[in-house]
């Protein structure tokens, strides 16, 4: 961190932030993540929360907030393009791809060993796993959102703006609404949360520069007219699966769930997969850690047998995430350069506010409401959130407590 003045943050196109750390620590801390982060994308950011904000000390309460307000605005998988960020925060462009690969990689490995016919999910035992993951994340997205509260809702103005964020959520109770939630925290933050100008010192800086950004975004714009343009002149099934999947990871809103439907189409209507492969595929993406998008990987190994349905899940999951991966990349030199003004941190603030409550409702419904379905599970919760908040249990420790726990509650 630096306490330059804000107008120096306004640098050349070719400026860029120095790197914090290494691509290899960044790949052991997303392997770690990769392998423990169930729950979906809301429990993903607490994960991430916990072992690099907290322990790690990546980067700042604020700056992590920052990068989880954005990356709500933008279309694609967020917690997979926070993860990214995070990875280009500490280590540059190596580190944003070691992250990405690292927490990608386990659950699309598992879900290709389920689409080619290992078993994954069978038995009461398995669903007594899934049943305590769910209980896990209940613990984890609750002590984000106490953290993230403490530090982003200090006074009455943004607590308030984060109760009206998540009541909206609550109640329109879709994708969109997020975004306008959030929309609406920023728009708040600038007309009420002007005073105090944050220090510098808090803003994302990113090793990446303006004109490689603007690349980026060119380049995103590129492959939606010419991936479609392609697959028709040239008709092939790898093709057509780059061209489905990436118009799908480009035009969604709200996270993985979202997504399911428009990979629906891409999919099932021209009879490359079946309705019932589909279902298999979204019931095995809520087994595994990491990212639901990685169902791509599944989707794509049941297209065909053997090695091309392997090549075919290389090629779907690629194109689901590329899109939201080059937007992130591309907007975050620009974000940066603008995160010293004034106006701009009154924005912030009043998003960051929001994202509390939209964390807030997410704890609620879908966490909640599909985790605690009796007592057992209840207290089961409550033992996890215990270990998480209070005696602070590292994270991949709770989660196997929760796992064990619902096994041994299903086997009674």
């Amino acid at each position: 961190m630096t306490d330059r003045p804000v107008d120096a943050a306004l640098e050349s196109d070719d400026a860029a932030a120095a790197p914090r750390g290494s691509a290899l620590e960044v790949l052991g801390q997303f392997t770690v993540l990769g392998l423990t982060s169930f729950g979906g994308p809301v429990a993903h950011l607490g994960y991430f929360r916990e072992r690099l904000v907290v322990r790690r000390r990546w980067i700042s309460e604020q700056g992590y907030a920052d990068l989880v307000a954005l990356a709500q605005f933008l279309p694609g998988p967020a917690s997979s393009q926070v993860g990214f960020a995070l990875g280009l925060h500490r280590a540059g462009l190596l580190g944003g791809l070691a992250a990405f690969a690292a927490f990608t990689l386990p659950s699309a490995v598992l879900l290709v060993l389920a689409a080619l016919g290992a078993p994954l999910l069978d038995g009461p035992l398995a669903e007594g796993l899934i049943a305590g993951l769910k209980v896990v994340a209940v613990a984890v997205v609750a002590h984000a959102v106490l953290g993230m509260a403490r530090t982003l809702t200090p006074d009455l103005r943004r607590a308030a703006i984060a109760v009206g964020a998540g009541a909206l959520v609550l109640l329109v109770g879709s994708g969109w609404a997020t975004l306008a939630a959030i929309a609406a925290g920023a728009v708040l933050g600038l007309l009420l949360c002007r005073a105090g100008a944050a220090p510098v010192a808090g803003a994302v800086r990113i090793p990446i520069s303006r004109r490689a950004g603007a690349a980026s975004l060119g380049l995103l714009a590129l492959l939606l007219v010419a991936l479609p343009v392609l697959a028709a002149l040239a008709p092939s099934v790898p093709l057509a699966v780059a061209d489905g999947f990436f118009r799908a990871g480009a035009l969604v809103f709200g996270g993985g769930h979202v997504v399911l439907p428009l990979l629906e189409s891409a999919v099932v209507a021209p009879g490359w997969v079946s309705e019932q492969q589909f279902l298999a595929g979204y019931g095995a993406a809520q087994a595994v850690p990491g990212p639901l998008f990685t169902v791509a990987a599944f989707l794509g190994a049941s297209i065909a047998p053997g090695a091309e349905g392997v090549l075919l899940a290389v090629v779907a999951l690629v194109a689901i995430f590329l899109p939201g991966l080059l937007l992130i990349a591309g907007v975050l030199p620009f974000w940066g350069a603008l995160q010293g003004r004034p106006a701009v941190q009154a924005l912030v603030r009043g998003a960051n506010a929001a994202v509390v409550g939209v964390l807030a409702a997410a704890l609620y419904d879908p966490v909640m409401t599909s985790a605690l379905v009796d007592a057992p599970t209840i207290a089961l919760a409550v033992l996890c959130t215990v270990l998480l908040v209070v005696v602070r249990v590292p994270a991949w420790a709770v989660v196997i407590v929760g796992a064990g726990g619902g096994m041994l509650l299903s086997a009674f």
